[in-house]
């Protein structure tokens, strides 16, 4: 499991560290104010369909059904479902983006709206067709996945961020003088990004076999079992997505010149998802084929020895990432975005949002990898009707907190609800497996907790001195007091957890020791 959900991770992160230097380049490129809240909102939209497909609802229902052919009825049967899928996904898609585009151009000619919401509608008419693009890319990936191939599929996400990348350095300033012109080079980026994203994964693909042919979806077994996983799975999978985008609508009306909302917000999910990305998505994304056929093969405690192996070396992984963040949330935001635009109020704000947001990352990692133990078991209902409840309940905390705290608001109130989501969710899955046997995870609780204790002492020690005797005038400074601090606490929280002998800290030095014996 640490094996291969580490070659997806070495992908993921080098996805996601292009998708960091994206995130710079922007901040660089158009600060945090309205524009950026336009682009981010419409962005966040089609964006919204990369995340429920590509690491979640597609790719939760296709797997399992994907393996089953294979077993039962053969590679061409396989084949031949696998075209039906992508036949009855290109109708679809296109029928949902002709409905969004003509209905965003009728609302534009026949309203008059505030100048960020114009923004937003055009801005989201022109990037929503990247729909379609990504909705081929996530069956792409559930293919190669199915197959065994964890690293090209997570690379795939490279091209996205290497195109956004070239369409603000070279593209931007062709698009005109001023900002809100400039951002629609953007705008581009993302649909030429959706192109190489799918047209990345066909060389392997075709290595497997695969050769695309149109299947008729009508009818088709294959497909109705798709969507019928699919739909509640769509909110099962990704609640934490689904609530920053309905939280990212409702923010644009609160979003003021004076103090921006959306932005600093947004640029604290990124930061918050490279963890994210590099151990919750790889980790799941190993498990839902891995647990599918355990499943399959009504092998139980097998499954259940899986997921809380999964579950342990999760939270070992994502609480030391947690503690950086909240701990070092403003020298990371000062040393990546704070440059061009974004100054010192927006590392400010964004540093909040961070601090916020950043303690509920063990809960959004976790409650993906509960999801996909549900969707390998056959069950998407479950995860959708907790979902249901849990997006509810993030509205109320939003209304509550956001006019006192405002971007830190957002950030609670997404931790609380993804909290009470991965509750939920073990209750209903202890009830529905009988038993998770998961006294080993609660033996590690406590260690794990003195260990992080240990690790947020250090880095807020090392951090105070730091600032204290060197500052961060320059560049090297800035570095220095992010690196410094999380290097001392990292080495802290890893000695302390292989003297606790947690598992997941003794297994990974040992891979790691394995690997350099070996060189």
């Amino acid at each position: 499991m640490i094996k291969s959900s580490a070659a997806m991770a070495g992908a993921t992160l080098s996805s996601r560290l292009l998708g960091m230097v994206r995130e710079i380049i922007y901040a660089r490129f158009m600060g945090d104010g309205w524009v950026a809240g336009a682009f981010q909102v419409a962005f966040t939209i089609p964006n919204l369909f990369r995340r429920l497909l590509g690491e979640g609802a597609l790719t939760a229902a296709f797997i399992p059904i994907f393996k089953e052919k294979e077993k039962s009825h053969g590679e061409i049967e396989m084949w031949r479902a696998a075209n039906a899928v992508i036949s009855g996904l290109i109708v679809a898609a296109c029928v949902v983006i002709a409905v969004v585009m003509i209905g965003v151009t009728i609302a534009l000619n026949v309203h008059e709206f505030p100048a960020r919401a114009d923004l937003m509608l055009r801005l989201l008419r022109f990037m929503f067709p990247y729909m379609l693009l990504v909705c081929l890319a996530a069956a792409f990936m559930g293919m190669l996945n199915a197959r065994g191939h964890f690293f090209i599929p997570a690379m795939g996400a490279t091209m996205l961020n290497v195109v956004m990348i070239a369409s603000v350095l070279w593209l931007a300033p062709r698009m005109g003088t001023v900002l809100h012109e400039q951002i629609f080079a953007l705008a581009i980026g993302v649909l030429v990004a959706g192109v190489a994203q799918a047209a990345f994964q066909l060389p392997s693909l075709r290595r497997e076999g695969f050769r695309y042919k149109w299947v008729s979806p009508w009818r088709n077994e294959t497909v109705q079992r798709v969507v019928k996983q699919m739909i509640p799975g769509m909110i099962g999978v990704a609640a934490f997505q689904i609530n920053v985008t309905i939280i990212q609508g409702l923010g644009l009306w609160l979003d003021t010149p004076q103090q921006p909302l959306i932005a600093p917000f947004n640029y604290a999910v990124r930061l918050m998802e490279l963890p994210q990305g590099l151990f919750g998505i790889s980790l799941a994304t190993f498990l839902l084929p891995t647990l599918a056929g355990l499943a399959a093969e009504k092998k139980f405690d097998d499954f259940r020895a899986t997921l809380r192996h999964g579950l342990s070396t999760l939270l070992f992984l994502n609480l030391i990432a947690s503690v950086l963040l909240v701990v070092l949330a403003e020298p990371i935001v000062r040393l990546l975005f704070q440059y061009g635009k974004f100054g010192e109020d927006a590392t400010a704000r964004t540093a909040f949002a961070l601090m916020c947001l950043a303690p509920g990352l063990i809960a959004f990692s976790t409650a993906n990898i509960l999801a996909r133990a549900f969707f390998a078991l056959g069950d998407t209902h479950t995860p959708m009707k907790v979902s249901a409840v849990c997006l509810l309940l993030n509205l109320l905390f939003t209304f509550a907190l956001v006019g006192v705290l405002r971007q830190g608001g957002l950030g609670i109130a997404n931790t609380l609800s993804s909290a009470i989501n991965v509750v939920l969710l073990l209750f209903a899955l202890r009830k529905k497996l009988k038993t998770l046997d998961m006294q080993s995870v609660r033996q590690t609780l406590l260690p794990l907790v003195v260990a992080g204790t240990l690790g947020t002492f250090v880095a807020w020690q090392a951090l105070r001195l730091w600032e204290k005797s060197l500052g961060h005038d320059t560049l090297a400074l800035k570095v220095g007091a992010v690196f410094v601090p999380a290097v001392g606490a990292g080495l802290v929280y890893w000695i302390a957890a292989s003297l606790f002998r947690i598992p997941a800290a003794t297994e990974i030095s040992g891979l790691i020791l394995a690997r350099f014996g070996k060189k």
